[in-house]
């Protein structure tokens, strides 16, 4: 037998064990679980951000327990079993693909995923091409789907710089809101709208603008922790540093990291 699938095979027997035997893994529900594999995911995510290899490994081995967990409530409650899953991601792979198990001809992986969407929409029988972002997705991830699911049907820009003139509009409309000192919720919505052109031009010039933002996140973070340890050594507290004596150890971290130029934060 191919060792994979072996050791697939070895996991569903587990699962079974565990879900008859443990008190704990008795206990869960579809419900239950659904908190833990929101964690898991993001832990895989933080693996592929340090392309930490070994922990991406690990981390999948997580999220495949968590399916095969929810395949086991399935099938107790009569709904579907472990195989109706790979039998449904199988059939729906050879549907979104008759590139390769049809007669379609595509060149491009752009034109891969526009087809995608005429067939969720002409062949699965979706009301809306907006149908397939979830709604609990966090909005930057939401408004970058949105608009690639917009893309597939055509509803975009055709260059780089008419997205940039937008995200110029949205500032100066921001900027006026701002200044004469309008409502929160106006505020809020004309900080939407450029927070959205600006996850617009980051799509056309080829950035996601979830890894943009959360590699600055991360850059932050270790150049705050350098002034902390730098603090520390001079055996002082931030809270007694003058903003001046904190922006000196911080330019100090950038140029550290080889930054420092250009205004760079």
């Amino acid at each position: 037998m191919d060792a994979r699938l072996a050791a697939f095979e070895r996991l569903l027997r587990i699962m079974d064990e565990l879900r008859e035997q443990c008190p704990w893994d008795r206990k869960q529900t579809l419900q239950s679980l659904r908190y833990l594999t929101i964690e898991e995911t993001y832990e895989l995510s933080d693996a592929i951000l340090d392309n930490d290899l070994e922990g991406i490994k690990k981390e999948l081995g997580d999220l495949i327990l968590h399916v095969v967990f929810y395949a086991r409530i399935g099938s107790e409650k009569q709904a579907f079993d472990i195989g109706d899953v790979l039998q449904y991601i199988n059939e729906k792979l050879i549907a979104r693909h008759p590139h390769i198990y049809g007669d379609e001809k595509v060149g491009t992986a752009r034109q891969v995923a526009d087809n995608w969407e005429k067939i969720k929409v002409n062949k699965e029988g979706r009301r809306s091409v907006l149908g397939g972002v979830p709604k609990s997705l966090p909005p930057l991830v939401k408004a970058y789907r949105i608009q690639e699911k917009a893309r597939g049907v055509g509803f975009d820009w055709d260059r780089p710089e008419q997205v940039w003139e937008k995200v110029q509009e949205e500032m100066g409309e921001l900027k006026f809101e701002v200044d004469t000192n309008a409502a929160a919720d106006k505020m809020e919505d004309e900080l939407g709208d450029l927070f959205f052109a600006l996850v617009n031009y980051s799509r056309f010039i080829g950035v996601n603008p979830e890894d943009a933002l959360e590699r600055t996140n991360r850059k932050f973070i270790r150049r705050f922790r350098y002034l902390e340890d730098e603090a520390k050594k001079q055996n002082r507290s931030l809270f007694d540093m003058t903003p001046g004596e904190m922006e000196e150890i911080w330019q100090e971290a950038k140029l550290g990291e080889g930054g420092g130029v250009n205004g760079e934060t």
